[in-house]
């Protein structure tokens, strides 16, 4: 696969909602495995489609416990919060607190179609909360409380 360029903050294609996907097709699944090589190649836990410049609704997340892909995702359950550091591959060099949700439940598609759920807590909670904003435009700046 192939390594993709991370947009910064400043481009305006970061600040747009994303498209559903209608259909996964070999350019949906040739972008999964886009942002899988470019999300470990740049060290992050997370990767979202508008940080190479797609606006569709694909995100991908590897705390260290194996990978998640998922398409068209959305939270359908939160519980309680938690406030830590964070980060982002788009805006490189700035990290700030951010209360989000301890635990998640989102659903959502993976690469063959089939409806999923994915539990997290803690840090994969709040990378679930973190890539589903970058869907909706919001960089975690904008959420920042300290």
């Amino acid at each position: 696969m192939a390594i993709r360029n991370i947009l910064k903050d400043g481009d305006p294609t970061l600040r747009k909602k994303s498209r559903v996907v209608q259909k996964i097709g070999k350019r949906e699944i040739t972008l999964i495995e886009d942002m899988i090589d470019t999300m470990y190649d740049a060290n992050g836990v997370g990767l979202a489609a508008p940080q190479v410049g797609v606006l569709k609704r694909i995100i991908v997340i590897d705390i260290g416990d194996g990978l998640i892909e998922l398409i068209n995702p959305e939270i359908i359950h939160r519980e309680e919060e938690q406030i830590d550091q964070e980060g982002c591959l788009s805006v490189p060099g700035v990290t700030g607190e951010v209360k989000r949700p301890k635990k998640v439940i989102a659903r959502g598609l993976n690469r063959f179609g089939e409806l999923i759920e994915v539990e997290g807590e803690d840090l994969m909670a709040r990378a679930i909360c973190h890539e589903i904003d970058h869907l909706e435009g919001i960089l975690f700046i904008d959420k920042v409380i300290k």
